[in-house]
């Protein structure tokens, strides 16, 4: 069987080998991860049980990407606020919400694109940051703002804890964040002209 309702099936056996059943190939989960930047659908199944694996074979290819390139994508402040909600009443709400974040951040990477090149021009020389971390501060603030409006539809009566003064808000943090790795960027990107 070579799909399932349009989703091209691969099996992992016990060795750990994957078997594209489309393309009848083995692949390997960088051959995966390009098949999820094309756009291309697919399920892993466990070839002894058939049961769906796709889950753990998707986190697996994600652990190896944050490990090999050292660009990591996940900000360990995101990585501890995620871990803190398993188990926790507020679970079964953060998939939809992460789900929702994402297509919306999709849906405007390409205004983001054209803003990035509109700020950086053609040259690694430009230095005109503010467009790109502004559009990206704006994006972390309405993401913040709909998770917290979220969270309190499902607990109304709890009451907000308020921040103390000396410390920062974790949204405040991660704009922070942003802009420290923008600068270095820029660094990166002025010294590879000189």
């Amino acid at each position: 069987m070579a799909k399932i309702e349009g989703e091209v099936v691969i099996k992992k056996y016990a060795n750990r080998r994957l078997y594209n059943t489309g393309t009848s190939t083995y692949v390997t989960l960088e051959d995966l991860a390009k098949m999820v930047k094309k756009g291309e659908e697919f399920i892993v199944q466990d070839a002894k049980s058939g049961e769906d694996i796709t889950h753990s074979v998707l986190t697996q290819i994600i652990f190896e990407q944050e490990s090999k390139t050292g660009n990591t994508l996940l900000p360990v402040s995101f990585l501890r606020q995620l871990i803190s909600y398993y188990g926790d009443q507020m679970q079964m709400v953060v998939p939809t919400f992460l789900e929702h974040s994402m297509k919306t951040f999709t849906d405007q990477q390409a205004q983001m694109r054209e803003q990035m090149t509109r700020a950086l021009g053609d040259t690694p020389l430009a230095k005109n940051l503010q467009a790109p971390m502004q559009l990206m501060e704006d994006q972390v603030r309405r993401n913040t703002e709909l998770f917290r409006q979220t969270l309190q539809m499902f607990s109304p009566f709890t009451p907000q804890p308020s921040a103390p003064a000396a410390k920062k808000p974790a949204d405040a943090k991660d704009i922070d964040d942003l802009k420290d790795q923008l600068r270095a960027l820029q660094d990166r990107l002025d010294s590879m002209g000189s």
